[in-house]
């Protein structure tokens, strides 16, 4: 069992996350909806995983990425996009993420996608 951030501007989106990982089994101790919220809250919660959406207001996942990555080098992230980002999915496995989930997802990938990243 992980304790996660879950990152998304989309409160619905936090929900099916939440409910996906804590049905796997995972603990999820907190959720942010922006880039600057989620850099905050890993610096406080200190998580080991983060899932994080690229497309959000103000401080998008791959600025919020960088920073994170900069904290914790170590930090262990999945990217969550919308089909039609694969420029950007790449980047983020670039900058460190260890993997990604493609919305809409099905729970079932966002199990393999967290259970690769901590492998």
């Amino acid at each position: 069992m992980a304790r996660v951030l879950v990152v998304d501007d989309a409160a619905f989106m936090r929900r099916m996350l939440t409910d996906a990982l804590t049905n796997g089994g995972h603990e999820v101790v907190g959720e942010a909806g922006d880039g600057f919220e989620a850099i905050a809250r890993f610096q406080e919660l200190r998580p080991e995983l983060t899932t994080l959406d690229i497309t959000m207001p103000e401080k998008d996942g791959l600025a919020a990425l960088r920073e994170i990555i900069a904290i914790d080098p170590g930090a262990k992230v999945v990217m969550c996009s919308a089909l039609g980002q694969e420029a950007k999915v790449l980047e983020s496995i670039k900058l460190g993420a260890r993997d990604f989930v493609v919305k809409p997802f099905q729970p079932d990938r966002v199990l393999d996608a967290v259970g690769k990243a901590l492998g």
